[in-house]
C-alpha cells in the first residue's frame, strides 16, 4: 500500500513484473504453481515472503498484471488461463465465476465479516476517504470538508483531486458513496459539480490525488484512507476525513482455477496466502475482513458502508456510464 495503492483498472504491460520465489533461478514452470495477481508490489512481497517461510520456495511463480488486463484474461480464457492461482479484485472474481465457472472450492474455517463464497477467500481490503492538506486549506481560507458534497463548493475550484473511475477502481469508491447517498438524479449533479471543481486534477491513478495533496497542488482529495494516515504519521500536514456519505470498501481475494483435479498444491498455496500471509497484509492494508481481526482505532472508518448488492463488473460498467453522463 505504501507505493501503489491505486487499484488501477487501466492496462498494464503484459511483460509484467515476474517474481520468482526461487531467487531468480526458476524451475520448470510445469513444476510450479503459477500465480497471476493484480496486487500492489507491497502485497506481493508479503505473499512471497510468507510462502518462502512456509516451505514453498521454488514451488510457485507470481506474475503481476493490471486489474483490467487480468480481468480480461479471466473473462476471455476461463479455465484455459495459464494461472493455477489468481489474486484479484473480488468483483472480477465474482463475475468470472458467474460467467465461466472457472474456480474450485477452497472453503476454510475462516469467517469473513461480509459473507463468503466457497471459491474465494478475501486477502486485503481498501477503504475510501477524503484527505486534506491542512496548510493549503489555511492559506486559501477554506473550511474543512465533512462530505464529498462539500468539495463541490466553488471555493474548491481547481483545488480538489480524485481518481477517474474509468481508470482506477479507487474512483469507484467515490461514485458508490455519491449514488448511495444522493440517488442517481441528485448524485449526477453532485458528481458533475465535483468534476467541474477538479478540472485538470482527475487522476488516472488511485495514488494521484494523495500525491497532489502532499505537494500542495490541491487542498483536498479523495482516495484510499491508509494513504492519508501514512502521510500524517510521516509528519506531513495531511489529515483524513471520513465523508458523511460513507466509507466504501473494495476487497481483493485469492482463488484456485479448475484444472480438472490437479489443484492440490495450488489449494495449499492459496490457503497460505489467505491465512498465514494475512497478518502481514493486514499491516499494509488495515481493514478487518474476518471475525476476530483487530485494527488500530485510527484505521476504523467512522461511516463504514457497503453497496446493497454484490459488486460485479456489470455494476462497475453501469457506474462508469453514470460518471460519463455527469461529465457532459
Amino acid at each position: 500500500m505504501k507505493k501503489s495503492t491505486g487499484m488501477m483498472l487501466g492496462t498494464v504491460s503484459a511483460a509484467a513484473v515476474v517474481l520468482a520465489a526461487c531467487g531468480g533461478v526458476a524451475a520448470d514452470s510445469k513444476e510450479q504453481v503459477i500465480i497471476y495477481s493484480n496486487a500492489d508490489d507491497e502485497a506481493i512481497e508479503v505473499m512471497e515472503t510468507t510462502l518462502d517461510d512456509k516451505g514453498y520456495k521454488g514451488k510457485y511463480l507470481i506474475q503481476s498484471f493490471g486489474t483490467s488486463e487480468l480481468g480480461g484474461k479471466m473473462m476471455a480464457e476461463g479455465t484455459d488461463i495459464e494461472a493455477d492461482v489468481v489474486t484479484m479484485a473480488s468483483y472480477f472474481i465474482e463475475s468470472a465465476q458467474t460467467s465461466k465457472s472457472m474456480f474450485v472450492d477452497i472453503s476454510s474455517d475462516l469467517k469473513p465479516l461480509d459473507g463468503s463464497v466457497t471459491y474465494a477467500l478475501p486477502i486485503l481490503g481498501n477503504v475510501g476517504s477524503i484527505f486534506i492538506n491542512t496548510e493549503v486549506l489555511q492559506q486559501k481560507g477554506l473550511s474543512i470538508p465533512k462530505s464529498i458534497k462539500d468539495l463541490t463548493d466553488p471555493a474548491y475550484k481547481d483545488l480538489v483531486s480524485f481518481p477517474n473511475i474509468m481508470d482506477s477502481s479507487t474512483g469507484w469508491l467515490l461514485v458508490q458513496a455519491i449514488i448511495k447517498e444522493y440517488g442517481e438524479e441528485e448524485g449526477k449533479k453532485v458528481l458533475a459539480e465535483l468534476i467541474k471543481n477538479a478540472g485538470p486534477h482527475i487522476e488516472s491513478s488511485g495514488s494521484g490525488p494523495i500525491k497532489k495533496v502532499k505537494t500542495g497542488e490541491v487542498a483536498a482529495g479523495f482516495g484510499l484512507r491508509i494513504q492519508a494516515i501514512d502521510a500524517k504519521n510521516e509528519g506531513l500536514p495531511i489529515d483524513y476525513i471520513d465523508p458523511t456519505e460513507g466509507n466504501f470498501t473494495l476487497t481483493e481475494s485469492v482463488t484456485v482455477v479448475d484444472k480438472e483435479g490437479e489443484e492440490a498444491l495450488a489449494k495449499e498455496i492459496a490457503k497460505v496466502i489467505a491465512t498465514e500471509a494475512r497478518d502481514g497484509l493486514l499491516e499494509q492494508y488495515p481493514v478487518a475482513l474476518y471475525e476476530g481481526e483487530q485494527v488500530k482505532d485510527e484505521h476504523v472508518p467512522t461511516y463504514l458502508k457497503k453497496w446493497d448488492t454484490t459488486l460485479t463488473v456489470d455494476l462497475l460498467e453501469k457506474h462508469q456510464a453514470f460518471f460519463k453522463e455527469a461529465q457532459r
